[in-house]
């Protein structure tokens, strides 16, 4: 595992631990959000792989990681496109946003969320090791999906998607 960004409440920057003590702890640190639309107006899934440290077999938004120390938000939303979903595109960061939310396997999302917008058209060629699907899908299916089966999607993708779709 590598190290993530511990913040304080305005994402200034407190020192690095370890990603998984971080999140054994509940500690602030600092992580980014993708959200890839198509010219159709539809958001690219990404289904996290079942093998994840949490949320495994999830839905979210089309990729989300942390920084690395030293590394900016942006080039690091770069990075983690490429090697994730396998491209790359313009990214906008359109707000920022913190939240937490412990786990039933006992660890602790606390994150300082950077949430990036990009527009693509084409497929991508996803890491399997990080996700285990993808789909684009529409505005309207995705919400009555979300409102149908809260379950299948994660926590911070529910939380920050209406925000996204007011400001994108």
């Amino acid at each position: 595992m590598s190290d993530v960004v511990l913040v304080d409440a305005n994402d200034q920057e407190l020192g690095t631990l370890e990603k998984l003590e971080a999140h054994k702890n509940g500690l602030l640190h600092r992580a980014f959000s993708i959200f890839i639309f198509n010219s159709q107006g539809e958001l690219m899934l990404q289904q996290r792989a079942t093998s994840k440290y949490h949320c495994g077999g999830l839905w979210t938004n089309t990729t989300c990681s942390h920084p690395a120390p030293g590394e900016k938000a942006l080039d690091a939303a770069h990075r983690r496109l490429k090697e994730e979903m396998g491209f790359d595109c313009e990214l906008s960061e359109i707000f920022s946003f913190t939240y937490k939310k412990t786990f039933e396997n006992g660890l602790t999302e606390h994150e300082f969320d950077h949430v990036f917008i990009g527009y693509y058209d084409n497929d991508p060629k996803i890491n399997t090791e990080e996700a285990d699907s993808w789909k684009w899908i529409s505005i309207e299916k995705l919400q009555t999906d979300i409102k149908n089966h809260p379950e299948s999607y994660t926590y911070w993708f529910i939380k920050s998607l209406p925000r996204v779709l007011a400001e994108r």
